[in-house]
């Protein structure tokens, strides 16, 4: 290991400020290997999956991508300056999960995975945040939530709909075609937002829709809570 001129290690694990480096878990949280009984109240966890995408591969790269930017934010909320003028992490534990391992190329293992660990993880009382992924990454995620919770109310932001009935098993488009059917949310409480692509009212959540150019123009977080009753 490199050291400094006065012996120190150059990096001991108590704080480092740079944008870049050491920035292995999400927001710079510790990593744990035992996520069902760590201490932490939040566990992040990295979905490193895209074969269910129709378009470009790449967002198996995600999880590792968000957790290296987030160190942007993590310098903001270790001196309190944004976006709140407290310690965050005084008030909420959270740690770091790691990637799930699954095999590689096979989408059916992937899913049952997603679903048995993310449910061991919400047996044990954690609360889930979830790094994707291409989209598909959701359905299994709201398999487990719904196991434990009951119907969900979604909230999405996004350019389409993925109410698309088209597509194989392991789609990107197709998530929330299958999960009403399913029962996993609550379409009268859900809503997606950002929308900029056409859509046929059969071909939708039954939810309300708030097009993109409405969310850039006027479209606000009250106007949300309001329209959810």
């Amino acid at each position: 290991m490199a050291a400094s001129e006065d012996n120190e290690p150059l990096y001991t694990g108590e704080k480092d400020e740079s944008l870049y480096s050491n920035a292995f878990g999400f927001l710079r949280r510790p990593l744990t290997v035992n996520p069902t009984t760590c201490d932490a109240e939040v566990l992040v966890l990295g979905l490193p999956f895209d074969l269910a995408t129709t378009g470009r591969s790449g967002c198996r790269d995600g999880p590792g991508a968000v957790r290296r930017v987030s160190a942007n934010l993590a310098w903001e909320l270790c001196e309190h300056r944004y976006p709140w003028k407290f310690d965050l992490f005084s008030v909420l534990s959270v740690a770091d999960a790691g990637d799930l391992a699954f095999v590689c190329g096979d989408a059916k293992h992937f899913t049952d995975r997603v679903q048995a660990y993310a449910g061991g993880l919400l047996a044990a009382g954690k609360t889930l945040l979830s790094l994707g992924g291409d989209h598909y990454v959701t359905l299994p995620l709201l398999r487990a939530h719904a196991k434990k919770h009951g119907k969900l109310a979604l909230v999405h932001f996004d350019a389409h709909t993925d109410t698309y009935s088209l597509g194989g098993s392991y789609d990107h488009g197709t998530m929330f075609y299958h999960a009403p059917r399913e029962g996993l949310i609550d379409t009268s409480k859900s809503i997606q937002i950002g929308i900029r692509t056409a859509w046929e009212v059969g071909n939708t959540l039954g939810s309300i829709i708030i097009a993109c150019a409405q969310a850039h123009t006027h479209f606000t977080s009250v106007e949300c809570l309001r329209l959810l009753g």
